[in-house]
């Protein structure tokens, strides 16, 4: 059971990286989210840059001891996505276009909330005579 729970886990953790990465697109929709996107940003970089525990890998490594097993080595970014998913000398490029997938999806959200707030706002009209 241990095996599957962690299995469950890896998969949570991937779909909240692809969240963090592309999760500020779903604001040009649903503006609110916004805010919630931002928290899980600077939580994804706050883990990456400091050593803070990463939720997700904590309960993996939780469901590893379970079966026996020990802790991820290096982390989960080193053990699933380093060197399987990118080579790890492209990190520096991968964090660069993550980054500006979020900018771009920051930038996006913003015009649209200010185009639906301009549509929105009554017009103002000049008379000369």
């Amino acid at each position: 059971m241990a095996g599957v729970l962690a299995d469950i886990t890896v998969a949570l953790h991937i779909l909240a990286l692809l969240a963090i990465g592309f999760g500020g697109f779903l604001a040009w929709r649903w503006p609110k989210v916004i805010f919630a996107h931002m928290a899980a940003v600077l939580w994804g970089v706050l883990v990456n840059i400091f050593p803070i525990p990463c939720p997700f890998t904590a309960l993996e490594n939780y469901f590893r001891h379970q079966q026996g097993l020990g802790d991820l080595p290096g982390g989960f970014n080193a053990y699933y996505l380093y060197g399987t998913v990118f080579p790890r000398p492209m990190l520096p490029m991968v964090v660069v276009i993550a980054l500006a997938v979020v900018v771009i999806s920051y930038v996006g959200a913003y015009q649209r909330w200010r185009h639906r707030h301009l549509e929105e706002a009554p017009a103002h009209r000049v008379s000369l005579g």
